[in-house]
């Protein structure tokens, strides 16, 4: 995956600068979009790569610092739009430029590779699941231009990327601006917030302002009066630590401004410039005293030293005066005890009495001296963690004052190592005087050439990548030329058979005008045989010049594999061929509407750094319908989300031993299910024959099931379900859809043998038809018509080859994500979109026979889809639940009466003579 941090150059007028940005390349529509952070759900926009160029500068001598300009790059768009992107070394900008080229290529290849249909993905590589996906019908490959790639390999810069690009780097901070202008006023408000928050925190002497970064610190020789009153200021510092509840760690290594200097700092870069004029060879910069100072520093340390002895011995007279004055109270309380209970004797109490009131004292004294030397414990630990706080604030200034040190001492060696090299140089012979210039001049001559050589070399590099860039440009510009002069042949092949087709309608029209009244053949006739033949025509390839823009809009598969026009009789040709030209029409009108693709893409775009989550803004999106590039990715993630508490349950690699199993072991089973394979989809290609691909897969995927749920086993049905799954899922994830529909959606016996599930659904549907279509249930029930027998199959196979395949796979959709209750309210969408038409019918075998295709004539997914989503609302799925349970009581009772009636049955044939003949359905399949 192509990501990572560019500073893309942004702003007006003073705010204009480059702002760190974290990109995503996108291979589906080749858009690089850039986000404020990688863990920012929503792009603030994107870069067309696919109709862009790229170029970059080589910087002129000095005109740059290294590292600066050289990583800058251009990308200009369309419209003469051009985007400034700017990498953290050239190495990456290389690395950059490499890549999205590779990208445009591979993009604009596959454009150019293939004549698609409309309705198909631009790109074949977003397939990586399903049998669609492994099967284009449209696909016409061209030869790549070998010259043209063998150039392209020559020219390429080969480059790694470093560790801010790739997604290592979205775990990485985000690399430091060095524009000082890099901010917007939102950044910098929000920044000022926090420095204000941090401000009200802590005690005085511990806090810090963002300001303060702009002043230079350094260490200088301060006067003895200032030591003193730094010394005070220490001494009064730790004394304060002490009673407090801990130091606060202050936000830099080293906290200069503790020491109040009364003259303005010297800067650092003035005191190592200054640093060479010092006579000591091993003075350091950092040196606080000397002379004086350093005597007056020891008698400080040592009277300091002296008073933190004393006070130690205080504290310890102190705490042995408490020990005795505690020992004191106990013996006063004591014998305060003992003459009270003497007094208490002397009145009669109870010998027994005052013994246990003995003990209970004493337990009392020994839990209370307990306690004291808790607390007192306590009090020494506290103590203990207050001066560890103390040594650690110490410490970090210790070490905060060292690295300033060191910083401090590698710049003056730096300095003097320079200007030793000259002096060595300006004396490097007994003539140096004389030779000095002649020195000077070669090494000035060195340095030239080894900066042209530097600029020949990012010249040579420069004219590589624009070589490449020229060549790649221009075989695109030629290929979409051959693909614009294809398209326009294409357009012009069309053209003329319209021509063709409308002078034909005319002439009949006028022939049909014309009254007949001969019985002699006419020649409307002969026209009609015609223009039947041209609509019936198959595709053949007998100019093979134009098998690239072939004029016919209606294929012989569509884009899910099944068959558009069937092979029977003329007749049911001739429809079909009428129906799927108005489909071809309507995904014409669709595709001309791109605001659903659009809204798909952007949904898309912000999921790029954070997984898909359920939201509105998502069953919204998946109710319009899922692109056909998109539906293998959205399908997946519908499935995992129903069945991650399954998948958590088992081991890797569940599927694959399932299916082991089932092979190697007696499954009961797996005839059925080599009966039904061929009778699955037979008008679809990927199961049309027993070498198909899809045949083998769904074999495996109903052994599978069988063997997890030898409950329902296989059941005709569950065929069709794996079917239609594995057109755009792999095996197992098709399995698991398979576990979806049948151990998470639907009631518990709705595959079985009995079928109970589905025999209650269909009491339920009759009731939502009562209430949602009173008008069309009052004419079935007025005709004794029972549509439940055509609604069964669509529930027990998710209406899969009852409504044609653009509205199955949209329903399948909002299923998926949804479950059952869809199955509902398209079922009464379909029968509220003809419901017009089949008031209309009067009588109760038109209206069976009617019932038996109408649901193939509805064409209009969207309308179909706003009735279903929108008409039929409110739609509560307890509601369902709740009939579900009512008529599931009535149903079993209903299965019980018929299961006593058949053993009665069974008894009587058996004692009479005569019925000992007859056999039951089950026994003649047996």
């Amino acid at each position: 995956k192509l990501c990572g941090y560019l500073q893309k150059l942004s702003g007006k007028g003073p705010l204009r600068g480059f702002r760190t940005r974290w990109f995503v390349f996108d291979p589906r529509r080749c858009y690089l979009y850039y986000f404020k952070g990688p863990q920012e759900p929503l792009p603030l926009g994107h870069i067309d790569i696919a109709s862009a160029s790229f170029s970059y500068h080589q910087p002129e001598a000095g005109a740059a610092a290294p590292g600066d300009e050289p990583a800058a790059f251009e990308v200009h768009g369309p419209g003469g739009a051009v985007v400034v992107l700017k990498a953290a070394t050239r190495q990456d900008m290389t690395y950059w430029l490499q890549e999205l080229q590779q990208k445009r290529w591979e993009y604009c290849n596959n454009l150019d590779a293939a004549k698609r249909d409309s309705r198909t993905s631009p790109t074949p590589s977003d397939f990586s699941k399903g049998l669609v996906a492994k099967d284009n019908p449209d696909l016409s490959i061209l030869s790549q231009n070998a010259s043209a790639e063998r150039a392209r390999n020559i020219l390429a810069v080969e480059t790694s990327p470093t560790d801010l690009v790739g997604e290592q780097a979205a775990s990485q901070p985000a690399p430091v601006q060095a524009s000082a202008i890099n901010f917007s006023l939102k950044q910098w408000s929000t920044e000022l917030k926090n420095s204000m928050s941090s401000l009200r925190k802590g005690n005085n002497e511990n806090r810090k302002s963002v300001f303060y970064t702009t002043e230079e610190w350094e260490l200088l020789d301060p006067t003895p009066k200032d030591l003193e009153d730094s010394m005070a200021l220490e001494e009064k510092r730790k004394h304060l630590a002490e009673g407090s509840k801990g130091l606060t760690s202050s936000a830099f290594a080293f906290d200069f401004g503790r020491i109040p200097h009364k003259a303005r700092r010297p800067l650092l870069k003035d005191m190592i410039g200054s640093s060479k004029n010092r006579t000591s060879s091993d003075s350091s910069p950092t040196e606080w005293c000397s002379g004086n100072g350093n005597k007056l520093v020891s008698e400080l340390q040592l009277k300091y030293q002296s008073q933190q002895e004393e006070l130690e011995k205080l504290k310890k007279d102190l705490l042995s005066q408490k020990e005795l004055v505690r020992l004191l109270q106990q013996t006063v309380r004591s014998s305060q005890y003992d003459k009270y209970f003497a007094s208490r004797l002397c009145e009669g109490v109870p010998k027994d009495k005052l013994e246990l009131l003995h003990q209970k004292d004493d337990q009392i004294l020994g839990l209370n001296n307990q306690l004291e030397k808790l607390n007192l414990e306590k009090d020494s630990l506290q103590q203990e963690v207050k001066n560890l706080k103390c040594k650690v604030g110490e410490l970090n200034e210790q070490l905060g004052m060292l690295m300033e040190t060191i910083q401090a001492k590698d710049e003056v060696i730096m300095k003097l190592s320079r200007q030793l090299s000259e002096c060595e140089d300006s004396s490097s012979s007994p003539s140096g005087a004389v030779n000095s210039p002649t020195a000077t001049c070669a090494n000035k001559d060195l340095q030239e050439l080894d900066r042209l050589k530097d600029n020949l070399q990012g010249y040579k590099t420069q004219n590589k990548f624009l070589n490449k860039e020229i060549l790649e440009l221009s075989a695109l510009r030629r290929n979409a030329e051959a693909r614009e002069r294809e398209w326009q042949a294409k357009y012009t092949s069309l053209e003329a058979k319209l021509c063709q087709i409308e002078s034909k309608y005319l002439i009949l029209l006028q022939e049909m005008k014309t009254p007949v009244c001969s019985e002699e053949q006419s020649p409307a006739r002969e026209v009609i045989t015609q223009l039947l033949e041209d609509a019936l025509k198959a595709e053949t390839s007998e100019q093979p010049e134009q098998a690239f823009f072939k004029p016919h809009l209606v294929s012989e598969y569509d884009i899910y594999g099944f068959q558009t026009v069937p092979e029977d009789d003329d007749e049911e040709k001739l429809v079909a061929k009428s129906r799927a030209l108005d489909l071809r029409s309507l995904s014409l009108s669709e595709n001309r509407e791109i605001s659903a693709g659009v809204k798909w893409e952007n949904y898309l775009a912000s999921t790029m750094n954070r997984e898909m989550m359920r939201s509105v803004e998502l069953k919204n999106l998946i109710r319009s319908g899922i692109p056909h590039e998109h539906r293998s990715k959205v399908w997946k993630w519908c499935v995992n989300l129903h069945v991650k508490k399954f998948k958590d349950s088992t081991v890797p690699g569940y599927f694959q031993t399932l299916l082991q199993n089932a092979l190697e072991k007696q499954n009961p089973a797996s005839k059925q299910i080599e009966l039904d394979l061929l009778r699955t989809l037979p008008n679809n290609k990927h199961y049309s024959s027993p070498t198909s691909e899809g045949i083998q897969k769904l074999r495996n995927v109903l052994l599978a099931f069988s063997w997890r749920n030898p409950d329902i086993g296989y059941c005709q049905g569950l065929n069709r379900l794996v079917a239609i799954a594995l057109l755009y899922l792999e095996q197992e994830d098709a399995f698991w859809c398979l576990v979806t529909i049948v151990e998470v959606f639907m009631p518990r016996d709705y595959y079985t043998k009995t079928l109970l599930g589905s025999q209650v659904d269909q009491r339920v549907f009759k009731d939502l038809m009562s209430e949602k279509l009173p008008r069309l249930h009052a004419h079935f029930e007025q005709y004794k018509v029972d549509y439940t027998l055509i609604t069964f199959n669509w529930f027990l196979v998710v209406f899969v080859d009852s409504v044609v395949s653009d509205i199955l796979f949209k329903i399948w959709d909002s299923f998926l994500y949804e479950g059952p209750k869809v199955i509902f309210r398209f079922a009464l969408a379909l029968f509220k979109y003809q419901e017009e038409e089949i008031l209309k019918l009067q009588d109760s075998m038109s209206i069976f026979k009617y019932l038996r295709y109408f649901t193939r004539n509805i064409l209009d997914a969207r309308k179909l889809t706003a009735i279903a989503f929108g008409d039929l609302n409110p739609f509560p799925l307890r509601q369902i639940r709740n009939r579900r349970t009512y008529h599931l009581e009535k149903v079993r009772l209903e299965l019980t009466e018929l299961e006593a009636i058949r053993e009665d049955f069974l008894r009587e044939r058996e004692t009479c003579v005569e019925k000992r003949d007859l056999i039951s359905d089950d026994e003649e399949d047996s």
